[in-house]
């Protein structure tokens, strides 16, 4: 048992990533990647909404608002989505795309 938690735990971050973007389904790292990446895109976006009031034009703070618009409906939707497919392990994914190590065990129990 505690030999396929270190095998979980051999996987990186980055690798983790790398990999969730590859195969099918969405990995815990990705989603706090992508999450991550929202958080710095609403900074960015509310920093550039008090910048479209502070120069008063009706127009940039219209485009500005439906970008913020746009991002928080995209993030409920994914978020959403996240919660009704659930997320996949990494483990699970590198199977998937033919990436996880070969088990020696299994090749000694199939030559018995």
């Amino acid at each position: 048992m505690e030999s396929k938690q270190s095998d979980g735990e051999d996987v990186s971050s980055a690798t983790a990533v790398l990999v969730g973007a590859l195969a099918p389904g969405v990995n815990g790292p990705t989603w706090n990647t992508l999450r991550i990446a929202f958080l710095m895109l609403g900074v960015c976006l509310a920093a550039m909404l008090g910048l479209a009031f502070s120069s008063s034009d009706l127009s940039l703070i219209f485009h500005v608002t439906l970008m913020v618009f746009i991002t928080g409906t995209l993030f409920l939707l994914l978020t959403n989505f996240l919660a009704q497919t659930g997320l996949v392990s990494v483990e699970h994914q590198m199977q998937e795309i033919g990436l996880a190590p070969k088990d020696n065990g299994d090749k000694s129990e199939k030559s018995d």
